[in-house]
């Protein structure tokens, strides 16, 4: 064991030496806040690509989400590895193009500048501003999965360890921006290779008589955990659940800051292709990750060692130190904090950029009638990253001592709010070029009023889905983005026809 904690802390030192050594020499480039934001290199469609796969399955995927499938066996599998990256693929390849012209078009550097420039409203992008503090649930739900991960395996105090990694990732993201974050993501998505590879390897032996005996395995330990859809969970239910839901969800899910904008760093139009292709066929790799679950729960049949229960968060740190040798398990180790911080990388700097020059800079702007000068911007934009890294760190600790279930609850509760808001704007902005603007932005109330809406008060239409005291974000999230396509549509249809009527 100490040799392991040993090389853990060595692989820890020269990862954040590398970190910091790629973060300076991307910062030396930045002199203003457009080159934070997207950056001023010519990066290889690849690097970007490798960037996108890196930002996009994070922590949830290679720490979270293997413990809802430990917990929920075959049906949460079918909904995280198959249905939903389908989904998110075929979104992104629809989205990206139409998005990355326009994006280039306006010089873009935020979702929510995109939004407020396409439909000629600023009101509508400090909305969207406002709305992306919801992203800081996704960064929390990462620093509790790196925090469990790295405590585990390093023998440490939970909230010592989430105080340094708020301090390192916030701290370094100050300087770093765009340009060092395709180094970055780059490097770290190349250790997600690696370490997914090893993960799916690590329970090879459970497929010693096939498919059908690895299931007969799991089936044993209960009958539940063997099915499509996994009736005595709260988030796997039927079709419904594990299907429609998660395909809109995944349909949406691209219309994040750090995920759409991703395309608006490449300077030629025909690296779109390799990017994507690139980006797709990694992610797919990384989705696939969530097999571990199962292999965690073959070892762990009563979900418990040593007499305690092991929480969904936590199955990932517990089948890391039990089951690797340590020259492997530090390397996995690695891998895990790159899937945390890629993504938290990509959240920091676009959160930040959007609260500078989407929040900060349209109300100073509105309010005074001046414009704010670019080299305030610049520094103020550090000041906003110090107080995401405080209000980060006090929405951890709760989620470290006090979860509903997971982290993920709480994560998917806000950052789908937003997704869901974005959704029929960045899709009518692509495809329809004369919608009228209170077309998308009712569309865009919509989908947030009936998220929150149906999540907190929905038990007593659909007491099923959302009355029990864990609740599915994904239902909430779903009927908010089709019930936001249906006013957006209907009004972008009659207010386009009144318009021709009077015209």
């Amino acid at each position: 064991m100490e040799a392991k904690i040993l090389a853990s802390w060595i692989l820890v030192a020269g990862y954040v030496a590398t970190i910091l050594v790629l973060v300076v020499r991307g910062a030396r480039r930045n002199k203003s806040v457009a080159d934070y934001a997207v950056g001023n290199i010519a990066f290889s469609p690849l690097a970007v690509g490798l960037a996108l796969a890196a930002s996009t399955t994070s922590a949830a995927t290679f720490i979270i989400n293997p413990g809802l499938v430990a917990y929920f066996g075959l049906a949460a599998v079918f909904a995280l590895c198959l249905v939903l990256p389908l989904a998110l693929f075929v979104s992104l390849v629809v989205l990206t193009k139409g998005f990355r012209k326009y994006g280039e078009t306006i010089k873009a550097l935020t979702l929510s500048q995109w939004v407020g420039q396409r439909f000629d409203s600023r009101p509508f992008a400090i909305f969207f501003a406002v709305l992306s503090l919801l992203l800081i649930t996704f960064i929390v739900m990462i620093l509790v999965g790196l925090t469990k991960v790295v405590a585990a395996s390093l023998g440490l105090n939970e909230i010592a360890v989430l105080a340094v990694i708020v301090a390192f990732s916030f701290g370094y993201m100050m300087f770093g921006g765009a340009n060092s974050m395709v180094y970055t993501n780059t490097v770290q998505a190349l250790i997600m290779i690696v370490v997914a590879i090893v993960l799916l390897g690590s329970g090879l032996e459970h497929f010693a008589d096939g498919w059908a005996g690895f299931v007969g395995k799991l089936r044993t330990i209960d009958p539940n955990l063997a099915t499509l859809y996994n009736t005595e969970s709260p988030l796997f239910r039927d079709a419904f659940e594990v299907v429609f839901c998660t395909i809109v969800v995944g349909a949406a899910i691209v219309c994040q800051p750090h995920i759409i904008t991703k395309s608006l760093l490449l300077k030629k139009e025909r690296d779109v292709n390799r990017y994507l292709a690139c980006g797709i066929v990694v992610q797919f790799l990384f989705f696939l990750v969530v097999f571990v679950g199962l292999y965690a729960r073959l070892e762990f049949p009563d979900l418990a060692i040593d007499g305690a229960t092991i929480a969904p968060d936590g199955v990932t740190s517990i089948y890391l130190v039990t089951q690797f040798p340590w020259f492997v398990g530090v390397v996995v180790f690695l891998g895990l904090i790159s899937a945390g911080m890629s993504t938290l990388e990509g959240l920091i700097q676009s959160l930040s950029i959007i609260v500078t020059n989407d929040l900060i800079k349209n109300v100073h702007n509105a309010a005074t009638h001046r414009e704010l000068p670019d080299r305030y911007l610049f520094l103020l934009n550090r000041a906003v990253i110090v107080v995401l890294g405080l209000v980060s760190f006090g929405l951890a600790w709760w989620q470290l001592v006090a979860p509903n279930l997971s982290v993920i609850i709480f994560a998917q509760l806000g950052v789908y709010a937003y997704f869901a808001a974005a959704f029929v704007p960045v899709l009518f902005g692509t495809f329809l070029h004369d919608t009228p603007k209170l077309a998308v932005i009712a569309a865009s109330v919509t989908a947030v009023v009936v998220h929150f809406g149906l999540y907190y008060t929905g038990g007593g239409w659909f007491p099923y889905y959302v009355g029990a005291s864990v609740r599915n974000p994904g239902i909430s999230t779903a009927l908010g983005v089709v019930a936001a396509l249906v006013v957006g549509g209907a009004l972008h249809l009659a207010l386009r026809r009144r318009a021709g009527v009077s015209a």
